[in-house]
């Protein structure tokens, strides 16, 4: 398996690409490659580290709405702070998603403000 790219965009207009290897979680990536990105629990009990899937590279059947988070990452456990609808929405916890696929994930504290706080958290 190779790595995949994941662009990180934030609502001030920066991104950054990380290469997110085989068993790495997209925070792990970026936190290697010196991006900052707020986190806490690192378990997916909490919405600090949440981003929102924008684009999906392999999305052969892009339609209006967002695009699939469950096509773009998976995890490596449950991830309890988010709601089907939310995954649904696009969002994702990056403490333990996983790459499925190349793409493009909004970052930063407006997509955690936009999600609202995990009820578990």
């Amino acid at each position: 398996m190779s790595s995949y790219d994941v662009t990180l965009e934030w609502s001030d207009g920066r991104s950054r690409t990380v290469a997110v290897e085989p068993r790495e979680t997209i925070l792990e990536a970026a936190l290697r490659e010196g991006v900052r990105l707020p986190y806490d629990c690192r378990k997916g009990t909490c919405t600090a580290c949440a981003g929102r899937v924008v684009d999906l590279e392999d999305d052969a059947e892009a339609n209006d709405g967002p695009p699939d988070a469950a096509a773009a990452v998976d995890y490596r456990r449950p991830p309890r702070a988010l709601e089907e609808s939310d995954r649904a929405d696009g969002y994702a916890l990056l403490c333990i998603a996983q790459p499925r696929a190349d793409c493009r994930i909004e970052v930063g504290p407006m997509v955690r403000s936009q999600l609202g706080d995990s009820p578990w958290g």
